[in-house]
């Protein structure tokens, strides 16, 4: 067999401002460097107590079932299902992008009878059509709701959503992939039964882990099952045993070097202190924007509903959008997203979350957009979004 010759690893350096991944700091890819232990190593063992903790200040809650699960955030949202649901339960589903519907297909893997209430994407859904699905569907298991949806640049009001469905006998399940660190996630305010994210977002760490946390209710859910979960690696009831201190039960072998890096994350976020991160979102979030809509650029996303982590703006009219995409990374080596699904060749979706919520960043890649614009010639006068940002922040 002729093998080819493989050189030596050099990735471009780029900076990332799409929807994910995010750029990571030194500290955390340091972290990463760090000799291995074996995962049941008592030291590795009390990383992981250290892990569990800090997931629980970044969530806000004090549910001791708070793990970080071996697997992206689609493997969060995956566990978080399929542990509560069997099939014949009915489920409601809040579908308002991508990763709304994405539950509704896991549902139906499960068995389980999706109720889908669709909602325009870029539109957030009226807590008054959760209560009356909840009224006409009579017996259902839980309510499955996308806090920050990254294909529209939606976030969903979810105070309150929890007693509502708590009312109806349902369980709540909360997606905060894009928002655990960068947006205000509340988990026991809420009174949220299951809530995943993913650490590739604005925790900055790299993508493989997906914090989870499990309500006690939601924990006896998973005790009174009838059946067997349906996934072996993600079934809660195996895994909690190797969370849980005292017991430290072997059941996969850990992505060491993830724990690793997420331990430092979490420590970067604890020290920057949560408050603090969100108005750093905030504050970068509204320059960005301010310098888009000088473009041209108009957002996707419902008025007072609008992620400060990820903004999902509509390409100004007769733009190629992908031309607009492919210059900034051969260009200047900056990646932002494009649409998904309707939205697909109409927006641009770039997300400042975590250590790429930074001033510098955001002037960099709308003077790169600018120039783009311009070889369509479609750009405004010189330097007018770089201005509109800088008014914007010097208003903060």
């Amino acid at each position: 067999m002729n093998v080819p010759a493989v050189s030596e690893l050099a990735p471009p350096t780029r900076l990332l401002l799409g929807p994910g991944p995010s750029m990571v700091h030194p500290r955390v890819l340091r972290a990463m460097a760090t000799p291995l232990l074996g995962h049941l190593d008592p030291r590795f063992l009390e990383l992981m107590t250290e892990v569990q903790a800090q997931l629980r200040a970044v969530f806000r809650t004090e549910n001791p079932f708070t793990i970080a699960v071996s697997g992206t955030g689609s493997a969060g949202m995956e566990a978080a299902l399929v542990n509560l649901l069997e099939p014949g339960d009915a489920a409601i589903v809040v579908a308002a992008g991508v990763f709304g519907n994405r539950m509704a297909d896991i549902v139906g893997r499960c068995g389980a009878r999706a109720v889908k209430l669709e909602v325009p994407w870029g539109q957030v859904c009226d807590p008054a059509r959760i209560e009356e699905a909840l009224a006409r569907e009579g017996k259902v298991k839980l309510v499955a709701i996308v806090h920050a949806e990254t294909s529209t640049g939606a976030e969903q009001p979810i105070a309150g959503l929890g007693e509502l469905c708590h009312r109806r006998g349902a369980l709540l399940v909360v997606d905060t992939v894009t928002s655990l660190g960068g947006v205000p996630v509340e988990v026991d305010a809420w009174e949220a039964d299951a809530v995943y994210s993913g650490t590739q977002k604005c925790l900055s760490c790299p993508p493989g882990l997906s914090p989870l946390t499990l309500s006690p209710r939601a924990l006896e859910a998973v005790k009174a099952r009838r059946t067997k979960v349906q996934s072996w690696y993600l079934d809660v009831g195996l895994v909690a045993d190797y969370w849980a201190e005292g017991k430290r039960v072997y059941h996969h072998t850990a992505p060491i070097s993830m724990i690793y890096a997420l331990r430092e994350s979490l420590r970067l976020v604890l020290e920057e202190g949560l408050e603090a991160r969100f108005a750093r979102h905030r504050r970068h979030s509204a320059a960005l924007v301010a310098g888009l809509a000088a473009l041209g650029c108009t957002p996707q996303a419902q008025e007072g509903h609008r992620l400060s982590s990820l903004s999902c703006v509509r390409a100004p009219a007769g733009v190629d959008e992908g031309a607009v995409r492919r210059a900034l990374l051969a260009d200047h080596d900056i990646e932002i997203g494009g649409g998904l699904g309707p939205l697909a060749g109409r927006v641009w979706r770039i997300g400042l979350m975590g250590e790429s919520a930074r001033q510098e960043n955001v002037l960099a890649v709308l003077a790169a957009i600018e120039q783009a614009l311009a070889k369509q010639g479609k750009a405004p006068r010189p330097g007018a979004a770089v201005s509109a940002a800088l008014e914007a922040y010097a208003k903060t």
